[in-house]
């Protein structure tokens, strides 16, 4: 593949950068379709991504619908047909202003600015098109074969939401046609598997724009499982000697400029709100609460290690581009705990901590993950807590724990909390990006800041040393994990509706309801479907929408012999008595058994 560099030199392009060099003509190519469309547009940044490429666009008053961005493809294939030759071309600072100026492109123009000690600019012209870049790119527009426009959104030039919002097109481009169809069958599997699409056909969640972006609202049927999980962490977290507390969702500045969270994290968090004096904060995450808490009162080394549990609700001011549903909102609540121990039970309670996440993980069958150690860096003076001793001591102290343990893990710089580096576990999901799922980080910082102490065996005080942990990480974004990775299709104990009755007709509905009723009063969760449809209508609802793990299918030979019609998800039908099938479904809860 020929490519040409901004001085004009072809060359073959090497292998490790032939996608990115597609991708970022893709951009070039895109840009001149939207421009011969839509002529008033004005261009910010285009660069090249992991998977395709997209362009920030000021397209004035102009809402762009879905035909117009199949006809910004169309475009982009007719420019491709063209076979335009790319070619580049540098202009001395001054006369590079004066072209953008002239093309009306006010964005390169303020970027060009903000490069003040560039002397000159280099462009890559194809066709009418003129666009500032560096390069490199293909030397013909007939070069990029397989893409595809995939959607828009907004983004905020410069992404400072004191700037004007453009509108971002999104595209894909691959080096062949059959890379592009494999692509497009991971992103219908992704469609099939959202969060979002299953949690509406199963009445979940929802979210309304009234209420707010990012304040998702669980329904009855969300809430079943969402207090199931709950109440499965709370048990496991009990019988490890936790001590589950409240806390409120607001405090003040104070409170989070000592620990650090208003210097470090406050972009991150809603406004402060004032009140006879005071300021407030919706809380961001729930260490400081309970920092206070073991302040409450004196404690002995005898006592240590403390360990504080809550599912706390935390609010934080993501982005609106961000949000994705239950995944990923400004309201979440995290299965959150600190563990107030001393220096030698450090290794122990990390190790109890590990273990306990990996028994979840069994539970849930997710084997697809891995460790990370994550590290601040030392370079980043803004993000992270100034003391050099503090963090050589807490990053070799947890390495060496994870060592110890045998724990096979990779380090990643610059990933660590401001207060202390981390141990975290990444899930990579049946779709889509891996992202972390549970951790447990080592704090000396944030006990110092409040001053904590307890009295060691030599009767001096000594300050604990904290770790933070999440084993679900929030309910919420483990609850999308597991919507996604199942397809809605919840093992037994975990669905919102374990079992579906559905009579044959009118005739059989008192029976199935004697037959509800026998379930429920067993503590198995039923639903009886009443409705006037045919047999097949209601079998297909509620294998679609409902997804119950089980659909009793009761005719009147069922009803003169006062047994069920058993039909799992799989599609397999089976005859048994009442009791017989309660007894199965309460052994399935019991054992939390898979699928």
């Amino acid at each position: 593949m020929k490519i040409v560099y901004k001085d004009g030199t072809v060359a073959e392009c090497p292998k490790d950068q032939e996608l990115h060099v597609l991708r970022h003509t893709a951009a070039h190519i895109m840009a001149q379709a939207v421009k011969r469309l839509f002529p008033q547009a004005d261009f910010g940044f285009g660069p090249a991504t992991d998977k395709g490429f997209y362009y920030d666009i000021d397209l004035g008053d102009t809402k762009l619908s879905d035909e117009d961005l199949e006809n910004i493809e169309k475009e982009m294939r007719k420019i491709c047909k063209e076979n335009l030759p790319i070619k580049p071309f540098i202009l001395p600072r001054a006369e590079a202003v004066k072209l953008m100026e002239e093309r009306g492109e006010k964005y390169k123009v303020e970027h060009m600015a903000d490069l003040a000690d560039e002397t000159e600019f280099s462009f890559f012209q194809q066709g009418e098109y003129i666009d500032m870049c560096i390069g490199p790119h293909l030397t013909y527009t007939k070069g990029l074969k397989a893409f595809k426009i995939t959607q828009q959104s907004g983004a905020y030039w410069k992404n400072d939401d004191s700037n004007k919002m453009l509108t971002r097109i999104n595209g894909v481009a691959f080096a062949s046609n059959e890379e592009l169809e494999e692509y497009e069958k991971q992103m219908q599997e992704a469609r099939e598997r959202d969060h979002r699409k299953i949690g509406k056909e199963m009445q979940l969640f929802m979210t309304d724009n009234l209420i707010g972006r990012g304040l998702p609202m669980f329904l009855p049927k969300g809430y079943t499982v969402w207090q199931e999980l709950e109440n499965y962490i709370k048990a496991k977290e009990r019988k490890l000697g936790y001590l589950h507390v409240m806390t409120p969702c607001v405090g003040t500045v104070d409170l989070y400029k000592t620990s650090g969270h208003w210097e470090h994290y406050k972009e991150n968090m809603f406004p402060a709100m004032e009140m006879e004096g005071e300021s407030f904060v919706l809380r961001p995450m729930n260490c400081p609460h309970h920092m206070m808490i073991y302040a409450n009162r004196p404690h002995s080394y005898r006592q240590l290690p403390i360990r504080i549990g809550e599912i706390a609700h935390d609010f934080r001011y993501e982005s609106s581009g961000t949000l994705k549903g239950i995944e990923r909102g400004r309201h979440f609540c995290q299965n959150d705990a600190h563990l107030f121990v001393t220096p030698d039970q450090i290794e122990s309670e990390i190790s109890k901590v590990v273990d306990l996440i990996f028994d979840v993980y069994k539970d849930f069958n997710i084997t697809n993950y891995r460790c990370v150690l994550s590290l601040r860096d030392p370079a980043d003076k803004k993000k992270y807590h100034q003391d050099d001793e503090m963090w050589n001591k807490a990053e070799d102290a947890l390495r060496k724990v994870l060592d110890d343990l045998h724990i096979d893990y990779t380090e990643e710089i610059g990933e660590a909390a401001f207060y202390g580096p981390k141990l975290d576990v990444n899930v990579q999901p049946a779709v889509g990006a891996e992202y972390t799922l549970s951790t447990c980080q080592l704090d000396f910082c944030l006990p110092a800041k409040f001053k904590l102490t307890y009295v060691d065996s030599d009767g001096s005080d000594k300050t604990p040393v904290v770790l933070h942990r999440a084993i679900l990480g929030s309910l919420d974004r483990f609850m999308a994990y597991i919507i996604e990775e199942t397809k809605g299709k919840f093992p037994t104990w975990l669905a919102p509706v374990q079992v579906k009755v559905l009579p044959v007709s009118e005739k059989t509905l008192d029976y199935a309801r004697e037959v509800a009723a026998q379930l429920d009063d067993a503590g198995i969760r039923v639903e009886v479907d009443e409705s006037n449809e045919k047999i097949g209508y209601k079998i297909r609802q509620a294998r679609q929408l409902d997804r119950a793990p089980y659909m009793l299918i009761l005719g009147a030979k069922e009803a003169e012999a006062g047994n069920i019609s058993v039909r799992n998800r799989a599609g397999d039908t089976v005859e048994m008595s009442v009791e017989e099938f309660k007894n199965k479904v309460l052994n399935e809860i019991a054992t939390r058994a898979h699928d």
